[in-house]
């Protein structure tokens, strides 16, 4: 691990030199690819020097343990000792972790889909509050959230929103959400107070560039169209909105959030890039031997992961059989708790199936 963990030191400097290298910074793909490159490493030589600093402490207090020393001095060397050690333990264990292998989608964007599944207009006002709720989670990450497309109902509800969340590791903390949510609550319309359950769909799709993806454009039907709003009225009576068809795969994918042909174009490729590259991903997944995947993140969209109780201020996700009691909390993005746990999860399997 150590020999590793100097080649990747070397290779981290290498790469410093290089970004100040007036050809490369000419170079927009050289300097793209070195800077993804470097900010990989970055955490890992972080904590690598960071250990290679206290097991340099630590060599020095055990060498002047050997020498002669009075009853107190020796006693703060020992205690110094047992400190270092045991921060030493922690900081081997944290590589371990930094050095699982990661994602290759991990630091992208995301392109989430949110549809009202079973349950009708509550569905619809579920999946509303959860799209508020990813929204409200990106922005206390710091992110940006821009809707693409929406057909709403037009009472805080949506049939189904896709939206771009950008920001540095989005994927890697929201990819968890992927799967059906299901919720329990005595809808507004309800003069019985009866609980009902109904659920919404999470799709979660990392931003693909279109090196990653080859799409031709001979294979893409381009249909237009005029906006239209809830209920079917017109709302834009230009051909501003844009349907893309991938004829090869049969995906399609609509856009008419914006006035213009040629932005609604621009984003809908987008998702359509994004839906082709998860279509092949997921075909190749299938063909896995299940015992060598994670079982975290990778199960099918159809299953509930996750349950949101109101009349008990409760979520449970059933992946890890977390339960915490702080729906409203959660509700305003507070979604740590979860993603920590789950990105913890995950991490244990890894380390599992390398020890075997």
């Amino acid at each position: 691990m150590l020999d590793r963990l100097q080649s990747l030191e070397d290779r981290y400097d290498k790469l410093n030199q290089m970004l100040s290298d007036p050809e490369v910074i000419n170079d927009i793909n050289k300097l793209r690819e070195y800077s993804k490159e470097q900010s990989g490493l970055e955490d890992v030589i972080q904590v690598y020097r960071e250990y290679k600093d206290v097991k340099e402490q630590y060599d020095d207090a055990k060498v002047m343990l050997e020498d002669k020393l009075d009853d107190d001095m020796q006693a703060m060397v020992k205690a110094e000792i047992s400190e270092l050690a045991e921060k030493q333990e922690e900081l081997e264990e944290k590589i371990k972790v930094l050095l699982l292998p990661k994602d290759p989608n991990d630091d992208k964007n995301v392109i989430m889909e949110v549809r009202g599944a079973a349950g009708g207009d509550e569905a619809a006002l579920f999946a509303g509050d959860l799209y508020r709720m990813y929204s409200r989670y990106a922005e206390v990450q710091g992110w940006k959230t821009e809707v693409i497309e929406a057909s709403s109902t037009g009472v805080g509800g949506y049939k189904e929103i896709i939206f771009m969340i950008s920001g540095k590791g989005a994927y890697s903390k929201l990819k968890y959400e992927n799967g059906a949510h299901r919720v329990q609550r005595i809808p507004e319309t309800e003069s019985g107070g009866r609980i009902h359950t109904s659920t919404a769909t999470v799709a979660v799709l990392p931003e693909t560039e279109e090196v990653e993806v080859e799409i031709h454009e001979n294979d893409i039907r381009v249909d237009t169209f005029a906006s239209s709003g809830p209920g079917g009225q017109s709302v834009n009576t230009t051909m501003s909105a844009v349907r893309l068809t991938h004829v090869p795969t049969g995906v399609v994918v609509s856009c008419q959030d914006g006035k213009s042909q040629i932005k609604n174009k621009e984003k809908a490729m987008t998702v359509l890039r994004a839906r082709v590259y998860d279509k092949f991903q997921r075909e190749v997944q299938a063909e896995y031997d299940e015992t060598r995947r994670s079982a975290v993140g990778t199960g099918d969209r159809s299953e509930r992961i996750r349950t949101y109780n109101f009349p008990q201020n409760r979520v449970s996700d059933h992946r890890i059989n977390l339960t915490i009691q702080k729906l409203d909390q959660i509700l305003t993005g507070k979604l740590d708790e979860f993603i920590d746990a789950l990105q913890m999860e995950e991490q244990t399997k890894k380390l599992e199936q390398i020890g075997e």
